[in-house]
Parts: C-alpha cells; sequence; structure tokens
C-alpha cells in the first residue's frame, strides 16, 4: 500500500480522527473508505447518465435489427 501526505487544517484533521474513533475506525481507515466510495460512485455515475441520455433521446427502432454497415452508414 502506498503512502500519501495530505495537508489540512489542523481543527479538521481533529474533527476527522474524532469521527473515525467515533465509528471504530483508524482516520486512515475512514479516509480510505470515503475515497473508495467516492471513487465507485463516480465510476457508476457515467452508466446511469447514459441510462437518462438513452431514455430521454426519443429513438425508435420499432424492432428492426440493425446490420453492422446500416449503424456505420447511419451512425
Amino acid at each position: 500500500m502506498k503512502n500519501i501526505t495530505l495537508a489540512m487544517d489542523e481543527e479538521l484533521l481533529l474533527r476527522g480522527r474524532e469521527y473515525a474513533r467515533a465509528h471504530k475506525m483508524s482516520f486512515n481507515d475512514w479516509v480510505r473508505s470515503l475515497i473508495g466510495q467516492s471513487v465507485k460512485k463516480d465510476s457508476k455515475q457515467w452508466v446511469d447518465d447514459l441510462l437518462v441520455k438513452m431514455k430521454n433521446a426519443g429513438g425508435n427502432s420499432r424492432g428492426k435489427k440493425w446490420t453492422r454497415e446500416e449503424i456505420q452508414r447511419y451512425g
């Protein structure tokens, strides 16, 4: 595991340590968890955004099966 250095206000650090301790975690474990959750959300977010765009696009193939050539021609 790689080590990193973070710079933050002392009050923020103290409050973060208190929060982690109250949740029976080390500060490092808590920060790792926050970063992991953020990355996981971001990686899923693009899929959700794409599905919304597809739903709102308004296109309808009416069941037609497109060939590769047709997709390239009309895409």
